[in-house]
């Protein structure tokens, strides 16, 4: 006999009725609570990021580098290699001002434009950093940056539908154009300016002055964060995964272990990428590359030989690479299921730039990088 399952009762007569609801109301009091939990640690971290300056994350010593922008950019790079250093602020004599950044990631991206013309790359030597951002063929192309779709902000399917949303690839020129900070902007000011230009470096200067303190990053500001945040475990309990930090399943891009290096910086252009997961044959995760990654040019005796090693593959630059698993864009893996709290920890000890999601067989399911987890901090702040 064919039994229907009727229309749920209210009626507080009936006991099972009674519990059904009191069921209800206890689930609807538990994901009421995770809100308010989730909100409050937002609220805090805004709060702490207004109240802080730039001033705040600087180091208590450090070095700074400026290029005139009439050096030769070859000799601009081998600076920065020597200084170990990922970006350097540009100073016009001409106009007494900065007028822009120059980036590692720039010079990388300038070779491969000589790659693909066939101009002649010992002019690198002698071009200078003005001559190369006024080259009208090599500005629109190899350093005009492609800013991927935004992602994230909501959990689970919602999370996937406002990815949708958001598809459309856009495109910025950051060379003309010079973003900074004074050391009395507030944090959350500084994170605004990083988030909205798509930018991974702000200079700070002296206010009143011209002089570069430093330059920030979203490491910086998250390792700031961690420092005064990693002890309140309740805040923080959601998984990153459900608080909506990050890219997941068909929009994460890989590249496999035989790519040459030319095909696979290529599509960190493409997609405006800073890094990319390694995979095998078995799309499990193997390293990751990062854009900024300068193996190729260091074990380089010329540039045309740095030019041929553009066509290693992706295997030869693993094995050249250093192994010291404390740089931050060493491979580091975590799960759907952990919390904001626990990376949060797991920060504080390697100082990570990002982090692959892993599924149980290691095959790369999403990324979280630092500028995901500063930026989940921003939505609806004012």
């Amino acid at each position: 006999m064919e039994q229907n399952i009727g229309p749920i009762q209210t009626s507080t007569n009936d006991g099972a009725s009674s519990q059904m609801g009191e069921r209800q109301g206890s689930v609807g009091g538990l994901l009421h609570e995770r809100e308010v939990v989730r909100s409050a640690g937002r609220d805090a971290i805004s709060t702490f990021l207004n109240s802080h300056s730039c001033y705040s994350v600087l180091r208590a010593s450090g070095k700074c580098v400026v290029f005139d922008t009439r050096i030769p950019i070859q000799l601009a790079f081998y600076a920065l290699v020597e200084h170990d250093m990922q970006a350097a602020p540009l100073w016009d004599p001409s106009t007494c001002q900065f007028v822009g950044l120059l980036t590692v990631t720039d010079f990388i991206d300038v070779l491969r434009w000589y790659r693909r013309t066939g101009a002649d790359v010992t002019t690198l030597a002698s071009r200078s950093i003005a001559d190369i951002l006024s080259d009208s063929q090599i500005l629109s192309t190899v350093l005009l940056r492609h800013i991927p779709p935004r992602r994230g902000g909501v959990g689970g399917k919602d999370m996937q539908q406002s990815i949708h949303k958001h598809t459309t690839t856009s495109s910025v020129n950051h060379h003309h154009i010079f973003y900074s900070a004074d050391a009395n902007t507030t944090l959350k000011q500084a994170c605004k300016i990083l988030h909205e230009n798509s930018l991974d470096f702000l200079p700070v200067l002296i206010p009143d002055d011209m002089r570069v303190l430093a330059t920030i990053t979203y490491t910086t500001i998250l390792e700031h964060l961690v420092t005064h945040f990693r002890e309140q475990r309740r805040l923080f309990d959601d998984t990153v995964y459900d608080l909506g930090i990050g890219t997941y399943h068909e929009h994460v891009i890989t590249c496999h272990h035989r790519q040459t290096l030319a095909e696979v910086l290529h599509t960190l252009h493409i997609h405006g990428l800073s890094a990319i997961p390694i995979v095998d044959d078995d799309q499990k995760v193997k390293a990751v590359y990062s854009r900024s990654d300068i193996t190729f040019l260091a074990t380089a005796t010329d540039a045309q030989d740095a030019l041929s090693n553009l066509d290693l593959t992706l295997d030869t630059i693993l094995n050249q690479q250093r192994k010291d698993v404390t740089t931050p864009d060493a491979l580091h893996t975590c799960t759907i299921r952990h919390t904001l709290q626990s990376i949060f920890e797991y920060f504080a000890q390697w100082k990570f730039n990002r982090l692959i999601v892993i599924d149980e067989e290691e095959r790369v399911i999403g990324i979280v990088s630092a500028r995901d987890l500063v930026a989940y901090f921003l939505e609806g702040s004012c």
